[in-house]
């Protein structure tokens, strides 16, 4: 059977601590996790290569076994200020069409509607929104959480589980209501992608020894988010509960079926399902003569 040895380490540490063991002749195997590297071994000789490496290290002074584990690697986006970008591209164009009101009737999340079959409301709502105060406060919620989540799954996968809990928020919400019920605003992917945010760390620091109580603080650190930010006047808390409830199952999800980041290809493969989902959704509106 085999375990881990190391965990947290950047390429270059797992290489180092790969050529220990080699030059001892021990066995083992590296795998990309999330966004590091982790060394796993045969649990006959895990005692061994962990002393090899400590005997490494201590005679290596500058390099220590710790704070490697501590080293978290993230990637690089700015994808979070362009989706922030495109909700405001999209605000001016409604605005500037004459019929905000009738756009919002065909296009937000009318819970009967969205029960009646028009599923395309819960990725259209998401893009209209109320005021230009509403417009800024989701336009930073997403340049924030948005970035923070692609900056751990990569930008396709990250935008793919960010739409899908505003999806699926809006979706509960109208199943919630029923009817008698409409609601627009990113604001529930922005609860989702803090949701996704806080099953990432949750997942993260649940397995490590001593940690497993202080894992529970980023979850209710969201909460705490949600009630700070979600919970304001003419707000719809439900939603906003929901999206976060859907974040936290998509990053849950991620961390324990796929925890490591996904290729180019296929995150090219996932920002295309994403933008495809949205265009789409505004089909009808695309290729309307007449609003």
């Amino acid at each position: 059977m085999i375990e881990i040895l190391c965990e947290n380490l950047t390429q270059e540490q797992a290489d180092t601590y790969g050529l220990v063991l080699d030059a001892y002749g021990l066995p083992y195997s590296t795998r990309r996790s999330v966004s590091s590297w982790e060394i796993w071994v045969d649990e006959t000789i895990h005692d061994r290569a962990l002393e090899l490496i400590e005997q490494y290290i201590e005679e290596n002074p500058h390099i220590s076994l710790p704070d490697a584990q501590e080293t978290e690697t993230h990637h690089r986006t700015f994808t979070g200020i362009w989706a922030s970008l495109m909700l405001m591209a999209c605000s001016i164009a409604v605005n500037m069409s004459g019929s905000v009101d009738k756009i919002v009737r065909e296009y937000g999340a009318s819970a009967s509607d969205i029960l009646n079959g028009e599923f395309y409301r819960t990725v259209t709502a998401l893009m209209l929104h109320s005021s230009y105060p509403h417009l800024a406060g989701n336009m930073a919620g997403i340049a924030i959480f948005g970035t923070a989540v692609c900056s751990i799954t990569g930008a396709g996968v990250g935008w793919l589980m960010i739409l899908l809990s505003g999806i699926l928020g809006n979706l509960a919400n109208a199943i919630l209501f029923q009817y008698g019920h409409i609601s627009i605003g990113a604001s529930t992917a922005v609860f989702g992608a803090i949701g996704i945010l806080a099953a990432y760390q949750l997942s993260k620091k649940i397995k490590i020894a001593g940690q497993r109580m202080k894992a529970w603080l980023p979850l209710a650190g969201g909460l705490a988010l949600l009630g700070l930010l979600g919970s304001s006047k003419h707000s719809d808390l439900t939603a906003h509960l929901f999206g976060f409830m859907a974040g936290i199952c998509l990053g849950l999800l991620y961390a324990l079926y796929l925890c490591y980041l996904l290729e180019k290809k296929h995150q090219i493969y996932c920002m295309g399902v994403t933008i495809g989902t949205v265009v789409l959704s505004w089909a009808r509106i695309l290729f309307s003569t007449k609003l």
